[in-house]
């Protein structure tokens, strides 16, 4: 509460007149919306921005303080400083359930940078180290990012058109949490930026988090587990129907490392023709190991340590996103296109978020009626198909569908179907007090959207789909949703 005060006394200093040059500067974003949802949904359209980031996300709302140490002179070599913090959330009073509950907020970034210290034009960063090399803005996703989760020590400087980033730090408090152990990070970057409007750039980070023999939360392994036993939570049941009376004597685990890691690349271009921007972004991760579960067994519970069991997930995503000036201070274009690839080599048996494949696309057109009253309208298809099997409900009486009517209990597949296809469309009227622009803020927007998609109630809901005679709700099948959303959306 006093950062968050101190920030708001703060910022009347940012009005101040350019030549008073006030070392304390705020800035942030907000974006909240009304949306009635007559359909039992949650006011969302549908269930992530893989449909396109309108209309399927909810309030947010960011402040970030910047204080200047020691200024900085264009061309100068002497030292600067300054120190950074970055408060968001997802809270705002009457828009969702916590109605403003400022528990929602974190401090997501706080570091210090310095220039010219040590080493002649170089910057360094001390602190949270998140960076990225763009945006997909269309899906509100950043593919080529790295140390989103460290906390450490990053050095960036210029080669001419050269631009290198390298940083190293800790990022066992953001994976592990309150049971946390060290995972020791490295990475950075080069970015090339070439005459014509020319943008390529490369980069990487390594984590490794070491074994620490004693210490329960790093990393282990329950040596003689079943993979589906661990599935279906039942590998302390099969060693005690192996050695009864041996409650006492579970297996130990044994230490062991675990290691994770991601490569990005991305390619820009632009000032072509009407082509303004393009925008390609690829990364390929392989996702840090999760450390243990629980089982409970006859009121006992007993800890499996599971990092060979989920160290074998990799994740491919590619993303283009272009903008196009169709008609000069008329008609703009946006065209955006996103591909993932996620791969669990440890699981070939039961479907999940780690083992599928997606394609989508969105498009949107934005006409300016006039310098401030704009037309917008969006469309988007995507397809997510699951690798093992069911993991969709397509028809609210799915058991019919799929097992002719025969429950099993010893199944690990959901629903009736293993891929979900969507459909979306979004028009309205857009008032930019700024003029034309895709991406002008502020915006205050009025939109309807309408979705249609395989799945059974394919949006956030509080409907009770159980087919029990005892459900006094009723089964309802819907597939498709309609939204009306009054937004207001800005950076300052």
């Amino acid at each position: 509460m006093g950062l968050i005060a101190a920030m708001l006394l703060l910022a009347p200093a940012t009005l101040q007149a350019e030549a008073s040059r006030s070392p304390v500067s705020v800035g942030g974003y907000f974006r909240v919306m009304a949306r009635p949802d007559l359909q039992g949904g949650n006011g969302r359209l549908g269930h992530w921005n893989l449909y396109g980031r309108l209309l399927n996300e909810g309030p947010w709302a960011a402040l970030e303080l910047r204080l200047r140490l020691l200024e900085s002179s264009p061309g100068s070599r002497d030292p600067w400083t300054s120190v950074h913090f970055k408060l968001e959330g997802g809270a705002i009073a009457n828009a969702e359930p916590s109605s403003g509950w400022l528990g929602a907020f974190r401090l997501a970034q706080a570091y210090v940078q310095a220039g010219n210290v040590g080493l002649p034009g170089v910057t360094w960063k001390l602190g949270t180290l998140d960076t990225w090399l763009g945006d997909l803005g269309l899906y509100d996703m950043r593919p080529a990012q790295l140390f989103y989760e460290t906390l450490g020590l990053s050095g960036s400087g210029s080669l001419g058109p050269l631009e290198i980033l390298v940083g190293a730090g800790d990022s066992g408090f953001y994976i592990r949490g309150l049971e946390y152990s060290p995972i020791l990070t490295g990475g950075g970057y080069l970015r090339l930026r070439a005459p014509r409007h020319l943008e390529v750039a490369v980069g990487g980070q390594v984590m490794f988090e070491p074994p620490v023999q004693g210490s329960r939360f790093a990393p282990y392994e329950t040596p003689g587990m079943n993979y589906e036993d661990w599935l279906r939570g039942e590998v302390v049941e099969r060693f005690l129907d192996d050695n009864p009376g041996q409650e006492d004597f579970f297996t130990a685990p044994e230490a062991v490392s675990s290691v994770s890691g991601k490569a990005i690349g991305s390619l820009g271009f632009g000032d072509l023709g009407p082509l303004r921007w393009n925008s390609l972004f690829v990364s390929y991760t392989r996702r840090h190991p999760e450390n243990s579960t629980t089982e409970t067994v006859d009121g006992r519970d007993y800890e499996l340590y599971v990092t060979k069991f989920t160290d074998e997930r990799y994740e491919l995503v590619l993303g283009n996103e272009l903008q196009l000036q169709l008609v000069p201070d008329r008609l703009d274009l946006a065209w955006s296109v996103l591909f993932g690839d996620h791969r669990d080599g440890d699981n070939d048996i039961q479907p999940s978020d780690f083992d599928r494949w997606y394609l989508s696309t969105v498009l949107r057109v934005q006409a300016y009626l006039s310098r401030t009253v704009h037309l917008l309208v969006e469309s988007s298809v995507a397809r997510e198909v699951s690798r093992n099997g069911n993991q969709f409900r397509n028809h609210g009486d799915s058991i019919f569908q799929s097992a002719a009517g025969q429950a099993d209990s010893r199944g690990l597949e959901f629903g009736d179907a293993d891929e979900r296809r969507t459909w979306q469309g979004k028009a309205g009227v857009v008032l930019n007090p700024l003029g034309p622009g895709l991406y002008v803020r502020p915006s205050l927007r009025l939109l309807y959207g309408v979705q249609y998609s395989t799945q059974n109630h394919a949006f956030g809901n509080s409907f009770v789909e159980s087919l029990s005679q005892f459900n006094l709700f009723g089964s309802w099948e819907t597939h498709w949703h309609h939204v009306i959303a009054l937004e207001a959306e800005a950076w300052f």
